[in-house]
């Protein structure tokens, strides 16, 4: 089997599921916080805490004069709710020293935005890509669980760090920011429907290069 390059397994992915037009929110305010709130739940935890928060969602003042522990406990559904809500104060604060302009923000150069957003207490390189991808409209590949689950599979040596991944996948893919935001989303989707802890090969759209696909469906033809 020819090992596949990243780019390919991006085309089969975004043939088979198609756009997937992410980040859900509805204001890029509502994305930043949701990429907070994400860390260590699930998706269904972090809308009933954006439920909880209503219309605030839209109001980065909001976050900055809002009591700490008041946050928090408009966050609870998310889980982790008080380090959540020092992390996301700690986000607001950063966030003002622009205004709370996105538009100013994204001015800023990738690599100073990116070392800025590392500094802030809490959050990390995979919740840094995320607001860099999309909220500032970066070029980022986000190497998190999922991305390391399905690259594994498919039978490429992937590298063992979060950023040494990122710099191998990223070398194989166009200075394209929209496909950097199509990817993350595709492979979340494609871990969700078929490359699950416990698999599911024989719909996969990316078996026919799947190391572990091929192998699992040669066992079950006998």
């Amino acid at each position: 089997m020819n090992i596949p390059d990243y780019l390919e397994i991006y085309y089969k992915l975004y043939k088979y599921y198609g756009p997937q037009s992410w980040w859900p929110a509805r204001s890029t305010l509502e994305m930043l916080l949701g990429s907070i709130l994400v860390q260590r739940t699930n998706w269904r935890n972090v809308e009933k805490a954006l439920t909880r928060l209503g219309d605030h969602v839209h109001d980065a003042d909001y976050f900055y004069q809002i009591e700490e522990n008041e946050l928090a406990e408009k966050i609870r559904p998310s889980g982790f709710y008080r380090i959540k809500a020092a992390r996301i104060k700690a986000f607001i604060t950063w966030f003002r020293k622009y205004n709370y302009d996105v538009s100013i923000v994204q001015q800023i150069p990738h690599d100073k935005l990116r070392s800025e957003l590392l500094s802030i207490k809490g959050i990390g390189d995979e919740t840094a890509d995320v607001m860099l991808v999309y909220a500032f409209k970066k070029q980022a590949f986000i190497a998190d669980q999922y991305a390391n689950r399905i690259f594994n599979r498919i039978g490429l040596n992937v590298p063992s760090t979060y950023r040494s991944l990122q710099k191998v996948v990223e070398r194989d893919l166009p200075n394209d920011s929209l496909l950097y935001q199509e990817y993350h989303a595709l492979l979340v989707e494609h871990a969700k429907i078929h490359c699950k802890v416990k698999p599911i090969c024989n719909t996969c759209p990316v078996q026919t290069i799947c190391e572990f696909g091929l192998n699992k469906l040669g066992e079950f033809r006998g």
